[in-house]
């Protein structure tokens, strides 16, 4: 039977993460496709050896596929160390050690699976704010953390703007938040966004509430790896590991960003 790219993906990150145990232990290309096609087994209750149980040529293909995007993304390396540097032995980077080790990280491999983890976290996301993510993650890939940093900037900064245009149609909220608009510079505005917020937290439903804080200091640091306190581009190049690492942190935050905006909408629709 074929599997799918996600699905071998799964696994391959569960036995690199540590998180699952292959019987072949994890040093060399050998090792990994056994390794992957013990986890297909497991899945899928089958009661054999990994070695009985050969993947499809497809199968095959996509391991190939996965093991080198891996390794483009800096999530593995070639060799077991510097006096056996080549293929077919690997290791873990140690910048993949830090992905890994956080359980709840999301996993794309190119602009494709990223768009579709956006859609399916966020499938009411606007256009604008989508255009600029989706630039910002090609900027990424081709090794620009510069640009994309600025282009994830410009991404949360047109969420906000809508998040900001629903509050403003809120007769219930808008003046509450009036001074919002007066901030000259993206970082203060939102900053007195925030401090507004806190103010009607208990108007908010549970589910915004939960994890509410994080998110909104999450935004602050993406914000500050854009502009400045005054609101001018900071002109800071960032590490790959924390442009990596961004990119993901732009799901949870628009995410809740978006919750914020559908409750100020539907807000204003009741009364």
């Amino acid at each position: 039977m074929d599997h799918s790219y996600e699905e071998i993906r799964e696994i391959a990150i569960a036995l690199l993460s540590g998180r699952e145990t292959p019987s072949h232990g994890l040093a060399q290309y050998e090792h990994y496709k056994l390794s992957i096609a013990e986890g297909i087994r497991k899945r899928e209750g089958i009661q054999s050896d990994s070695r009985s149980y050969p993947l499809s040529e497809k199968d095959k293909d996509l391991c190939l596929e996965i093991f080198w995007d891996l390794f483009r993304q800096g999530i593995i390396t070639l060799g077991a160390n510097d006096n056996n540097p080549n293929f077919p032995l690997f290791r873990v980077s140690s910048f993949g050690k830090k992905i890994l080790d956080n359980e709840t990280v999301y996993f794309f491999h190119d602009l494709s699976s990223y768009e579709k983890l956006i859609l399916e976290e966020i499938p009411e996301i606007d256009d604008t704010t989508r255009l600029y993510l989706k630039e910002a993650m090609q900027a990424f890939l081709v090794e620009c953390r510069l640009s994309s940093s600025v282009l994830l900037g410009v991404s949360i900064e047109n969420a906000l703007e809508c998040l900001y245009d629903s509050i403003n149609a809120n007769e219930k909220y808008k003046d509450h938040f009036k001074k919002v608009r007066d901030e000259r510079s993206l970082l203060s505005r939102f900053t007195k966004f925030k401090n507004k917020l806190t103010e009607i937290n208990k108007d908010l439903p549970p589910e915004i509430r939960s994890d509410l804080e994080t998110n909104l200091d999450m935004i602050v640091s993406i914000i500050r790896n854009y502009r400045n306190e005054s609101g001018h581009p900071s002109g800071k190049i960032i590490s790959r590991e924390q442009c990596y690492v961004n990119l993901q942190l732009f799901i949870p935050c628009c995410k809740k960003i978006y919750e914020l905006k559908k409750f100020f909408a539907e807000d204003n629709v009741l009364k």
